[in-house]
Formats: C-alpha cells, sequence, structure tokens
C-alpha cells in the first residue's frame, strides 16, 4: 500500500509514480481549455477531461488522508481546482452569452409572449379610446387626464399655431443640450418600463391600471390634435420615438404579466416553480424593453428634435419600428 513503510518523501514518490500520467494528462486538457475554451475540445477529450478530473479529486483525497509531502498537495489542489472550473464552470464566453441573447434567446423570448403582448397591447389602446371619447364629449376631460407638467402648455386653452410650433419648431439648443436631454428622457423612460414590469407579479392589476393610464394620456394628446386638424402632424411626431418607445412599455408590462400569470395559473406546478419559470422569458422581455428605450430616448432628443418633415418622422419611426418586428419573428428560428 502507498501508506506502509518508508518516510514521506518515498511514500510521496510511490504515489506519484502510479498517478502522474493520469495527472499530466489532465493538465494538458485543462490548459487546453484555459486558452481555446471547451469548444476546442473534441466529445472524447470532455469525457476524458471529466474522467481524469474524478480520479484527480481521489487522489488528493487519497494524499491528505495519507499526510503526503507538501508539494504535492499543493500540486494536485491546484490542478483540481482548475480542473472544476474546466468541468463546472460555464462554458461560454460574456459575448457568446450577448450574441445568443440577440440571435435566438429574446426573439423566442418575444414570440412565447406574444398572449401577454397583445394584453398589455389592447391595456394601452382601451385607455386612449376612452380618452378620445370622452375628450369629444368634453374637453375638460383633458386636465383630468393629463398632468400640466407633461402638457407644456398644449392644453385645449392653447392656440392652434403654438400647437402647431410645438411640433415643427426645432430644438433650440447645442448638441449638448441634446445630450443632456436624451439621458433623462432615456432615465426617466427605463424607470417607467421597469415599474411596469415590476408591477405586474401582483396579479397583474397594477401593471394594467399604468398602461390604461399611459393610453388615457396618449388619448387625451391624439383627441386635441386632431380636434384641431393636426392629427397627422401628431401622428409623424410621435412615431419617431413612439413606435419603439410604446413598443417597449408594452413589452416591458408583459413580461410581468407573465409573472402575475405564473402566480394566478400555476398550473400542474407550485407558484414557486411556476415563478420561476416563467421569470426565464419574462426577464428576457424586460432587457428586451429597456433595450429598446434606450434606442427611444436616442430617437426623441435627436431626430424627433433634428428632422421637422412629417414624411421623414414617419419613415424614420415606422422603419425602426419595422427593424425590431423583423428581429422579433426571424431572428432564432430553427432552420427547418
Amino acid at each position: 500500500m502507498d501508506g506502509s513503510g518508508g518516510g514521506p518523501q518515498l511514500k510521496s514518490a510511490r504515489f506519484r509514480a502510479q498517478r502522474e500520467a493520469d495527472w499530466r494528462a489532465l493538465e494538458r486538457l485543462v490548459d487546453r481549455h484555459e486558452k481555446a475554451g471547451g469548444g476546442q475540445l473534441s466529445l472524447e477529450e470532455a469525457q476524458d477531461l471529466a474522467r481524469l478530473y474524478r480520479k484527480a479529486v481521489n487522489s488528493l483525497a487519497a494524499a491528505r488522508e495519507i499526510s503526503l509531502d507538501r508539494a504535492l498537495l499543493a500540486y494536485l489542489e491546484s490542478l483540481v481546482q482548475r480542473a472544476y472550473l474546466a468541468v463546472y464552470a460555464p462554458q461560454e464566453t460574456i459575448s457568446g452569452v450577448v450574441g445568443r441573447f440577440f440571435s435566438r434567446s429574446a426573439p423566442k423570448a418575444m414570440r412565447a409572449s406574444g398572449g401577454a403582448i397583445a394584453l398589455a397591447a389592447a391595456a394601452m389602446a382601451l385607455g386612449a379610446m376612452i380618452a378620445a371619447l370622452l375628450f369629444r364629449q368634453d374637453a375638460e376631460w383633458y386636465y383630468t387626464f393629463v398632468p400640466e407638467g407633461l402638457a407644456g402648455g398644449r392644453t385645449p386653452d392653447a392656440a392652434t399655431q403654438d400647437l402647431r410650433d410645438a411640433l415643427f419648431e426645432p430644438f433650440d439648443g447645442v448638441v449638448i443640450q441634446l445630450s443632456v436631454f436624451a439621458s433623462y428622457l432615456i432615465s426617466h423612460n427605463v424607470r417607467v418600463a421597469l415599474f411596469g414590469f415590476a408591477l405586474g407579479v401582483f396579479a397583474c392589476a397594477p401593471s394594467i391600471v399604468l398602461l390604461i393610464y399611459n393610453g388615457l394620456v396618449l388619448g387625451s394628446f391624439a383627441a386635441l390634435y386632431a380636434d384641431r386638424g393636426l392629427g397627422y402632424e401628431l401622428f409623424g411626431w410621435l412615431s419617431v420615438h413612439g413606435v419603439t418607445e410604446l413598443s417597449a412599455i408594452v413589452i416591458a408590462a408583459a413580461g410581468g404579466f407573465r409573472l402575475g400569470f405564473a402566480v394566478l395559473f400555476p398550473g400542474a406546478v407550485s407558484r414557486r416553480d411556476a415563478l420561476r419559470l416563467a421569470s426565464r422569458d419574462a426577464v428576457k422581455l424586460a432587457l428586451v424593453a429597456v433595450l429598446m428605450l434606450l434606442a427611444a430616448g436616442f430617437l426623441e432628443a435627436f431626430p424627433r428634435q433634428l428632422v421637422t418633415d412629417t414624411e421623414a418622422r414617419l419613415v424614420i419611426g415606422w422603419g425602426v419600428g419595422a427593424a425590431w418586428l423583423a428581429w422579433f419573428l426571424l431572428a432564432g428560428r430553427d432552420r427547418s
């Protein structure tokens, strides 16, 4: 036996002689893995890596048991730690994770959440319809739905020319002012979307209320401008950033709905398990929404302020929207 007869040095020499070939083979595989990644190993090499790792763990346990010399123990401990990372640590790089998110996982989560997205869009549309109908009956409803700070002087009391000027006057400022404006819009929009996402877990109701309220504000603006014969111009003005921004808010709320549905209708599994499974797609929807809101903040601060032609605004806004839709519908599909 390795542990009988001779001093520590002799025991270590015998122990090493019986097992060193496997250690060296494991070390070579670990070196290759660390330099080139696990994808460079063949299936047979990956199997050898796992097998030799288990043998190295057994060797380390035996070495500790029979109190071999410290140098050998230190070598085995280092080898086992490196091999553990090679066998069990995530094999994908950060760039690989990001690439997979854009090429496959995010669009698949979007397609799997079609029902939740439709419900969120319907809630916002319902709010817009209610506001427009109420405005037709009495313009005073505008002040109920649109806060004074958000209206910015665009109220039923404003002159039609003033409302038009608000759509077409170029931004009075330099590039650095636009950049500050963009930062504010991005942070504000992201907070709104994440708020809608987080509220969804509470049986979806708070997110639905938030969507309806956003729809009420949007419908009030649309009704005001349509009443003054500026509906088309407002549509172009909103399209630049609104196609992306409103879609992002809907998508974020839909992610919250996925969580809320899991709580309300867990099915055959526990609510905890249902929530855990739903969160996989829900979090992806939240990340997509944040990405879209970053883009919307840029569009709102720059193209919307600098481009004053309605048709050009429509091309920009709906062109970007078509690109988002193509990503959601086409990316990540199997070739078959």
